[in-house]
């Protein structure tokens, strides 16, 4: 059966909240391109989003967060993380964090990391989800390998069968995925160059008497 597609307003995301707490898949516009996510509570919700996406399973899944509050309820939250979530969240900047001891994550959402990746989207729809669901497991709506999709139509195109719903907020805004920066250790790490230019992530923690961030290069 074809995915329904709703607008992405008030009663279709009271919708998809209804829906992904019956364990389904909902694909979701975002800050950059569209997203399918699950409800991290419901058990088997990772498998059919790798399954819809026909992901690789050694691939670790980004959350995205209602706010930076709740990072600290699954990870570790150093000075640096701090900083530049107060600077750069919501926006393009993900964090990878430790896990905090005693948290139960699936090992399929860390691809069996003793890390997580974390990120406050400049888009109101996931921080809507994930205000009423907890943190919302969220990956490109595309097959593996496929162009990632940046309209209903698209998605439809490549998932409609997989998923059972579409929240239609218009084209995507594209542009760079988001700034990875890892801050795991004494020194943040920068692994991947995005939306946040390293100069910035540098400057602002140097204006925090920081390390300033290595590359992973």
């Amino acid at each position: 059966m074809t995915a329904a597609v709703v607008r992405d307003d008030d009663a279709g995301r009271a919708a998809a909240i209804r829906i992904l707490r019956e364990g389904v898949v909902v694909a979701l516009p975002t800050d950059t391109v569209y997203g399918i996510g699950v409800d991290l509570s419901v058990p088997g919700g990772i498998e059919r989003l790798f399954e819809a996406k026909r992901r690789p399973a050694d691939r670790a899944i980004v959350l995205l967060l209602a706010d930076a509050g709740q990072a600290a309820t699954l990870a570790e939250w150093p000075l640096a993380a701090a900083v530049l979530a107060e600077a750069f969240w919501p926006g393009g900047l993900t964090l990878v964090l430790p896990q905090r001891p005693g948290v139960a994550l699936p090992m399929e959402l860390t691809a069996g990391r003793a890390t997580i990746g974390l990120r406050v989207p400049d888009h109101p729809s996931p921080r809507a989800l994930a205000a009423a669901l907890g943190p919302l497991p969220v990956t490109s709506a595309n097959i593996s390998g496929l162009p990632e999709a940046r309209t209903a139509d698209e998605i439809l195109t490549q998932l409609g069968d997989a998923i059972d719903l579409v929240l239609d907020g218009g084209p995507s805004r594209g542009g760079p995925p988001s700034t990875v920066v890892d801050c795991t250790g004494e020194v943040p790490r920068i692994l991947r160059s995005g939306a946040i230019a390293p100069a910035d992530v540098a400057a602002r923690l140097r204006s925090a008497s920081l390390p300033e961030p290595k590359s992973a290069s």
